[in-house]
């Protein structure tokens, strides 16, 4: 039986139904696996290639590398069989076309290249984390399905190792080479990989490390961007020559739509020396992801911003940071209630369609910051500026606002609101309608009714719940007890105050997942939250006050849903993405969490807890780069709140964590000690000290502290066998009994 004339034929318990390609080592066909019932696709060494032992091996060393992965973006193998003869690699059958066909000669939108590059960055990634790199990456070996998934196909060159494909002080991974005979198939200065694809160190037959697949990945992302091969020439020898000395043209030069920070992304990765080239496919698909923040946040700019009248003109973007009001009471205090009418404003000014309006996150980092507008423009790329100042007296109220232009600092509108306390959110109304006019927007009568609709009638009532809001954001188990308490005083002097109650429900769940799971904190949630989505069941705050119930029950996926629909409408509002990604860890799907990590990050601000699900999921991922990445940003996070709020338990047991992670045995103790000190009976406190423990391989400590954790109420199983910090634990009777497996 020969490779060619298969169809139609069975081999072993596959029924071969069609061609589906061939290629230098082989014929690929679909077929029908009459086991399992389901199609697949069957690879078949041709004839020629049977005989050649070391084409042979491979094939065998293409499904053991491939075989090794499991991710979306990498063609899953099945088997590898062997049938009269005939070799077989049993795959995933995709339905799609290759890059190769796809792209043809044109390039590809800003946007589809971004979203390309991502995935194939990301599968790369994880292969390299398992000391796989591909050496041959190129459009026809990636896979593009019908769902716009990428596949990498082809791991007939790869080498494997066992070990992370990463690199570290720019050394060499050559031993890579020989784990598994690569000696026996190449020689030295043997060229192995397409040539248009290769690397530098690959032209020179040179021993090869992560970073080749990461130059290969350059070239194939210039080719999407331009049409044209980066490294061009009649011959090979042309080619190489290219390849070793030769920058290729910018990007921008041949297709002005590219952004000339594509043209910097991918110099970096197509940099001949590899020890000044991206180390690491974490750091170029990170590169990318900006990049794609940045675009789609300029694209949402300009659709909001510019109507019809203003692009024929060349009108500016309409864009306004609102820049967190000074406090002029002098009383530090008061500055809970400067903080609410700030972003209070923002959330006015964001109802109105024709204009964007930066986060409260974004501004957040210049507040009580001697800043410029200038500044503030060349930073955010902002038009426009909001500055103010607020002062309180008794029951009067004096606000001033001036929107500026942040080319030309010129002042567009300068008000001052001297009113009676009762009358601030008629203020907050009027400046919204106020900088309007200038930008020449007209504020439709959906609008309007928005921007006079109020949250409470009652000024005490939002007086409690601006203060409570404050004191939430602390995160410690005292300052979350005592915004509970001004949430309860809100909506007793407003049973109707719809924000109180869903605050109430969101501080109780929070309460409940981070410091006592005692049941009661749960329905005292649900009694609130159910009361919330009475008075305003499409309020964003309360949908999330409504996720938490879900949540709680284990309703991960309509937990999700309802958050996803709240993020689609107010990027910022504060726990969505958090309890998000939450949801999906729990649920199982780290690679949702891995995909959301900077969306989520951008949109959370000062909020460290963000990163606590994200380095769950990157761990359960293996995906140790990423992973690292993200937990420098994660301690400076905590260090930085730490500083704020010193006394802080949880935060300083998480730390301590992270510490004993990087080798940071001393200050890992001090933190851990410091927070046992401060909370020496909390649940969430011992379970942190669990998981240090374990990252210091002490299981007997972690088992111990994990057991009054469990005592002290902290029972989620979902939670804790799915959090990777605690895999030393993993078959332990005890932790089995504690925290049983889903049935």
């Amino acid at each position: 039986m020969t490779s060619d004339d298969l169809v139609g034929r069975t081999i072993s318990h596959y029924r071969v139904t069609r061609l589906l390609g061939s290629g230098g080592m082989g014929v690929v066909y679909e077929a029908e696996d009459t086991r399992l019932g389901r199609h697949v696709a069957v690879k078949v060494l041709s004839d020629d290639m049977q005989r050649d032992p070391s084409v042979l091996e491979r094939f065998q060393r293409e499904a053991r590398a491939a075989s090794a992965l499991n991710h979306p973006g990498i063609c899953t193998v099945h088997a590898i069989e062997s049938h009269e003869g005939q070799h077989l690699l049993i795959m995933e059958l995709l339905d799609g076309q290759t890059l190769a066909k796809a792209l043809g000669r044109r390039p590809l939108e800003l946007a589809e290249l971004l979203d390309l590059g991502i995935q194939i960055a990301d599968a790369l990634e994880s292969a390299h984390a398992k000391g796989i790199v591909h050496r041959d990456l190129k459009p026809v070996n990636l896979m593009v399905t019908s769902r716009g998934q990428v596949k990498i196909l082809d791991f007939g060159l790869a080498k494997f190792s066992g070990v992370p494909a990463v690199v570290a002080g720019g050394a060499d991974n050559s031993r890579l080479d020989t784990e598994i005979g690569i000696g026996e198939l190449t020689s030295a200065g043997m060229v192995l990989g397409t040539v248009h694809y290769m690397s530098p160190e690959q032209a020179r037959g040179v021993p090869t490390d992560a970073r080749t697949d990461l130059f290969s990945l350059g070239s194939v992302l210039y080719q999407m961007a331009t049409g044209c091969l980066p490294f061009q020439g009649e011959t090979e020898a042309v080619v190489f020559d290219a390849i070793l000395n030769r920058n290729p043209r910018a990007v921008h030069e041949l297709n002005p739509s590219m952004p000339a920070t594509l043209d910097q992304i991918l110099a970096k990765a197509l940099e001949k020396d590899r020890n000044l080239r991206c180390q690491t496919a974490t750091e170029l698909k990170t590169d990318l992801m900006r990049l794609k923040r940045d675009t789609e946040s300029g694209q949402r700019r300009e659709a909001a911003l510019a109507d019809s009248k203003g692009k024929a003109e060349g009108a500016k973007e309409r864009s306004v940071a609102v820049l967190y009001f000074e406090n002029l009471s002098g009383v530090k205090e008061d500055e809970y209630f400067r903080d609410g009418v700030t972003e209070d404003i923002i959330t006015e000014l964001s109802k109105i369609q024709g204009m964007h309006v930066f986060s409260r996150p974004t501004v957040l980092a210049f507040k009580d910051r001697p800043v410029t507008p200038a500044q503030i423009g060349q930073q955010l790329r902002a038009t426009f500026v909001l500055t103010g100042t607020i002062r309180r007296s008794g029951t009067r109220l004096r606000i001033t606002a001036q929107l500026v232009d942040t080319q030309t600092d010129f002042p567009l509108c300068s008000e001052r609101y001297d009113r009676e306390m009762q009358d601030v959110f008629e203020v907050h109304d009027e400046i919204a309608r106020n900088i309007a006019e200038p930008l020449r927007i007209k504020v439709t009568p959906q609008e309007q009714e928005a921007l006079a609709a109020k949250p409470t009638e009652n000024l005490q009532a939002y007086d409690h719940y601006l203060r409570g809001r404050s004191y939430a954001r602390r995160y410690t188990r005292q300052d979350l007890e005592f915004s509970l308490q001004m949430f309860n005083d809100a909506v007793a002097q407003d049973p109707e105050f719809a924000l109180a109650h869903a605050a109430i429900a969101n501080v109780c769940a929070y309460h409940f997942c981070h410091y006592d799971r005692d049941p009661t904190w749960i329905d005292r949630a649900r009694a609130a939250s159910e009361k919330a989505v009475a008075l305003r069941p499409d309020v964003p705050e309360v949908m999330v006050a409504q996720a938490w119930i879900l949540y709680s029950r284990g309703e991960y996926r309509d937990a999700a849903h309802i958050l996803r629909s709240v993020i689609s409408r107010k990027r910022d509002c504060e726990g969505a993405f958090y309890l998000l990604l939450r949801c999906l860890f729990a649920n199982g799907q780290h690679q949702e969490v891995a995909n959301l990590a900077e969306e989520a990050i951008e949109a959370a601000g000062t909020d460290y807890n963000i990163y606590v699900p994200i380095m769950n999921s990157l761990g359960a991922l293996a995906k140790k780069d990423a992973k690292a990445n993200v937990q420098v940003r994660y301690i400076q996070a905590m260090e930085s709140h730490i500083r704020e709020v010193p006394e802080d338990a949880r935060a300083r047991s998480l730390i301590a964590s992270d510490y004993a992670e990087l080798g940071r045995i001393e200050d890992a103790r001090r933190e851990a000690s410091m927070a046992i000190m401060l909370r020496p009976n909390e649940s969430s406190i011992l379970y942190n000290a669990a998981c240090t423990f374990c990252v210091l391989n002490q299981k007997a400590e972690a088992m111990d502290a994990l057991v009054k954790a469990w005592r002290a109420g902290f029972k989620d199983s979902d939670w804790v066998r799915g959090d990777p910090d605690l895999n030393l634990l993993h078959g332990e009777p005890e932790f089995e009994r504690l925290y049983p497996a889903r049935a």
